[in-house]
């Protein structure tokens, strides 16, 4: 259950990144509300996984769905520039999420 509470961590941390951009600093409500809201679940379901899985792992894997995450949905939804060296960026995060999880017992 803990990877499960950290894979859903992870994704509501994209959520809430892309909802922070909306906001415009804040100064709009509902993305304001959003990014709050799943800033809590998040870090309450990272609580949750971290219960059972070491420190290292869960944030790791927490923070690495949500920069690769953040990185596909600024691509796809506001039209961030897409580079070789940004790619190659994402693939090395995915690649030490992946050593990550193996390594963990």
């Amino acid at each position: 259950m803990a990877w499960i509470y950290l894979l859903v961590a992870g994704v509501l941390e994209i959520v809430w990144a892309f909802s922070m951009k909306q906001s415009e600093g804040f100064s709009k409500l509902t993305p304001s509300l959003i990014t709050f809201t799943a800033m809590a679940a998040s870090f309450w379901l990272l609580a949750l996984a971290m219960r059972t899985l070491p420190l290292g792992t869960a944030y790791t894997i927490w923070t690495g769905i949500g920069a690769v995450g953040a990185f596909i949905v600024g691509i796809v939804f506001l039209g961030e520039q897409v580079t070789a060296m940004r790619i190659g960026a994402a693939v090395l995060i995915v690649s030490g999420l992946v050593l990550m999880k193996l390594s963990s017992s």
